[in-house]
């Protein structure tokens, strides 16, 4: 079971810094509708090359394991996160930050009072599809002996030993399908939250 909550930790750490980076971003792309295609297509781009390939790049720089492994895997989530959370963050009526405005509030307050709160569902969205995706990339990282699951498949893979290959896939979809079950759940309460303070009322 340590593989299993060494591939737990890859995969919080990941998020956590990821979250964290994307949000930054994404304070800043608000002021720009243009900024913020042309940093979704850059991590697009970005998304598009092959995990061992992006390894395979950075090892040189940062050295074998998490080291390398976390920043990559982040990088990958950025496509991911920055999408959904713009997406969000700019479908918000427009009428409603024009009223937040002219009750006073600041810059600051209608994104994290107002966009944020009705954007909510969108930026679940991105966050499960990030678990989801490093989940399975952090499998890849083991080759860069970065641990986790993906030590299990490469030992099964290489001894032909079904047993480690059949266990560790299982353990992998355990934390894909408990991230999306829990987080599809969170997203539909969310969106009920948001479409109902986005309603006009009279």
């Amino acid at each position: 079971m340590s593989a299993f909550f060494e591939h737990l930790g890859i995969v919080f750490f990941t998020l956590l810094i990821s979250i964290a980076l994307a949000s930054v971003i994404c304070w800043f792309l608000l002021q720009s509708e243009r900024a913020t295609n042309i940093t979704v297509h850059i991590f697009s781009e970005i998304y598009s090359i092959p995990s061992l390939a992006l390894f395979a790049l950075l090892i040189p720089l940062l050295g074998l394991g998490n080291k390398t492994a976390i920043p990559v895997l982040v990088l990958y989530n950025q496509y991911l996160l920055i999408r959904n959370f713009m997406t969000g963050l700019q479908n918000v009526d427009k009428s409603i930050l024009e009223a937040g405005t002219g009750m006073g509030m600041s810059k600051r307050q209608l994104v994290t009072r107002v966009q944020v709160p009705l954007a909510m569902p969108s930026i679940i969205a991105g966050i499960r599809l990030a678990i989801i995706s490093t989940t399975g990339i952090a499998t890849i990282a083991a080759t860069i002996n970065a641990g986790g699951l993906g030590k299990i498949l490469l030992s099964g893979l290489r001894t032909m030993n079904t047993y480690k290959i059949i266990w560790g896939t299982i353990l992998c979809v355990i934390i894909a399908l408990a991230a999306y079950v829990l987080l599809r759940l969170l997203e539909k309460k969310t969106k009920k939250y948001s479409a109902y303070n986005q309603t006009p009322r009279s």
